[in-house]
């Protein structure tokens, strides 16, 4: 692997996870929602939140706009969810 920290692709996906479920969205259901600006399906969302798919700026940037979140909540740098 070419991205690996602590054995995952990614600092974000627990956090994705975490927000998804508060808000009680099925992964299905955040793709549709990302897919406004890219093109990200439940596979891939399933990867991200697992640690094992990387995930790009991009990405990240409309994950907390959809999730209504922080960028530093989502990488781990605040405690507690905006």
């Amino acid at each position: 692997k070419i991205y690996d920290y602590s054995g995952r692709a990614n600092i974000s996906g627990d956090r994705i996870h975490q927000a998804r479920t508060a808000q009680r969205l099925s992964q299905d259901a955040l793709a549709a929602k990302m897919q406004v600006s890219v093109l990200v399906g439940q596979g891939a969302i399933s990867r991200i939140e697992t640690g094992d798919r990387f995930v790009t700026d991009y990405e990240l940037a409309i994950f907390a706009r959809v999730l209504g979140v922080s960028l530093e909540w989502l990488t781990g740098d605040l405690e507690q969810k905006e």
